[in-house]
């Protein structure tokens, strides 16, 4: 397997995981679901570790498709090369510090490794693109 596609899995299996926190979040603040909680799908108050937890998550679920995207189409086109496997990489390191610095509550940390993150994506487009 190519470092490209091993990151890729990396950043899956971190994205699939990063509701586990916000899931904390909601029993510590209201307990186990009760059958009533699957008619009425409001949404129940927790702390704001545990919203930021579930924004975390929202947001690894939207970052993730252009990530998995440009990586499939590089190794598809025979485009994977050293840079594209960096642009994974730095992908992954990068979403697991931004889901750390989000659910810790560092605003501009948080501000800064999300744009990286979307560097490493442009980084994987345009090696995509030559």
């Amino acid at each position: 397997m190519s470092v490209d596609l091993r990151y890729l899995a990396y950043t899956a299996l971190l994205t699939a995981a990063l509701w586990i926190p916000y899931i904390v979040a909601q029993v510590q603040a209201n307990g186990f679901l009760t059958p009533a909680n699957y008619l009425d799908p409001t949404p129940r108050k927790v702390a704001l570790w545990g919203q930021r937890a579930y924004r975390a998550h929202l947001n690894a679920v939207e970052a993730f498709a252009p990530f998995a995207a440009l990586v499939l189409i590089a190794q598809v086109a025979g485009k994977a090369n050293g840079m594209t496997a960096f642009w994974a990489m730095a992908f992954f390191w990068l979403r697991l510090v931004h889901a750390i610095v989000y659910l810790a509550g560092f605003p501009f940390i948080r501000t800064l490794v999300f744009t990286l993150g979307f560097v490493a994506v442009c980084g994987l487009f345009w090696q995509v693109i030559q």
